[in-house]
C-alpha cells in the first residue's frame, strides 16, 4: 500500500542533530537525510519532500544558496523550507526568509516545538493543495456552465437572425455572409479572438431592425420613395432596441447599430465619427457593403466584386476606415473570403 505519511527531508552535516530530529519526527513522518546541500537538491529533484529542515552553516553550499535553488525552480518552489540553525542575528532570519522559507528555528532547540512547528507547516501545505484542488474543480465547472451560456446565446442569436430573413428572401445569408466577412476582416487587422467573437455576434443580428420594415418595402423591386427610405434607415436604431438588453460581454447592440455610420459623420442614426465609431461596426460597415454590393438585390442585380472594391476605395478614409478597407481588399486577394 502507498505510505501516505508527509515526507520531510533533514538536511544537517552534524549527526547528532540528525539523530534527534530523527528520533523526534520518526513516528509521524517519512524521513529523508542529506548530509550535504548538493545532495539535499539531488534528493529532491528524485523524491519531492513535502518539507525541508535546512541547516545553514554547511560545507561547499550553505542553506541560504540551497534554499534559493529550489525556489528559483517551478517543479521545487513549492516545497517548504524550515531553517534550522545556530546563527541567532536577526540579519540571519532576514535573509533566511528573503530567500524564500516559511520559519526559522534556532539551535539548540527543543524537541517539541520542531515537531510543533513541523506539523504547523504540512497541515498548512495540504489545506493549499486541496484549496488548489477544489479551485480547479471550481474552476472547470465555471468553464461548463460558461459554454453551456455562450450555447445558449449563440442558438437565440441564429433564431433571431433566421426569423428576420424568412421576411426577406432576396437577402437570406446576408447577415450570415456579413459576420464571415468581417471575422477575417478582424482577423487580418488581428484582433484577439474575444473581440472577433463579439464582431461575428453583432454580424449575425445587424440587421435584425428589418424585421419592423414593412416586407412590402423590403422587397420594393423598384426605387424607393425619400419617406420609405427613411422608414429602412430606422433599422440600426430598432435594432439596438431589440438587443440592448440582452446580457454579453460584448454592446454588440452598439455595434449593430452603428455599421452604418460614416466616418465623415454623415452616416445614420446618430452621425457620428471617427474613433467615435467602434470599430467592431468600422469592420461591419466595409463588410456590409462589400456583401450587399456583390449580391442580387429586388432592385439591381449583382455588381460584381471590382464594383464592390472600386466603392470602398473611392470612399477610403471618408465613408470607411482606411486600416479597414486595405484590410478587406488584403482578405479578398488573399483569399481570407469567397466572393461568390
Amino acid at each position: 500500500m502507498k505510505n501516505d505519511k508527509p515526507l520531510v527531508l533533514i538536511v544537517d552535516d552534524n549527526p547528532t542533530n540528525i539523530d534527534l530530529l530523527v528520533n523526534t519526527l520518526n513516528k509521524e513522518y517519512r524521513l529523508g537525510i542529506a548530509k550535504s546541500g548538493m545532495k539535499a537538491l539531488d534528493y529532491v529533484k528524485k523524491q519531492q519532500p513535502d518539507l525541508i529542515l535546512l541547516d545553514i552553516m554547511m560545507p561547499e553550499m550553505n542553506g541560504y544558496e540551497v534554499c534559493t535553488r529550489l525556489k528559483e525552480d517551478p517543479e521545487t518552489s513549492s516545497i517548504v523550507v524550515i531553517f534550522l540553525s545556530a546563527m541567532t542575528e536577526a540579519a540571519n532570519k532576514t535573509q533566511g526568509f528573503s530567500v524564500g522559507a516559511v520559519d526559522y528555528v534556532t539551535k539548540p532547540f527543543h524537541a517539541a516545538e520542531v515537531k510543533e512547528r513541523v506539523r504547523t507547516h504540512i497541515a498548512l501545505k495540504q489545506m493549499r493543495e486541496e484549496l488548489n484542488a477544489q479551485n480547479l474543480i471550481l474552476e472547470e465547472k465555471v468553464k461548463e456552465k460558461t459554454a453551456q451560456i455562450q450555447e445558449m446565446l449563440t442558438a437565440t442569436i441564429w433564431t433571431m437572425s433566421r426569423t428576420a430573413e424568412t421576411r426577406d428572401p432576396y437577402t437570406a445569408g446576408h447577415q450570415q455572409r456579413v459576420a464571415d466577412f468581417s471575422c477575417a476582416i478582424a482577423r487580418r487587422m488581428q484582433l484577439d479572438e474575444e473581440r472577433i467573437t463579439g464582431i461575428n455576434y453583432a454580424g449575425i443580428l445587424h440587421d435584425i431592425g428589418k424585421i419592423r420594415i414593412p416586407v412590402s418595402i423590403l422587397n420594393r423591386p423598384g426605387k424607393l420613395m425619400a419617406a420609405e427610405f427613411d422608414l429602412i434607415k430606422t433599422h440600426s436604431e430598432v435594432g439596438y432596441e431589440i438587443l440592448k438588453d440582452i446580457p454579453s460581454p460584448w454592446p454588440f447592440a452598439e455595434f449593430a447599430r452603428q455599421h452604418h455610420e460614416k466616418m465623415d459623420g454623415s452616416g445614420y442614426p446618430q452621425g457620428i465619427s471617427g474613433d467615435e465609431i467602434h470599430l467592431e461596426s468600422r469592420i461591419l460597415s466595409a463588410a456590409d457593403v462589400l456583401e450587399a454590393i456583390n449580391s442580387h438585390r429586388p432592385y439591381r442585380p449583382a455588381l460584381g466584386i471590382e464594383v464592390a472594391k472600386d466603392v470602398l476605395t473611392s470612399n477610403k478614409g471618408k465613408h470607411f476606415d482606411a486600416d479597414v478597407v486595405d484590410a478587406c481588399i488584403e482578405c479578398y486577394e488573399k483569399g481570407d473570403f469567397e466572393i461568390q
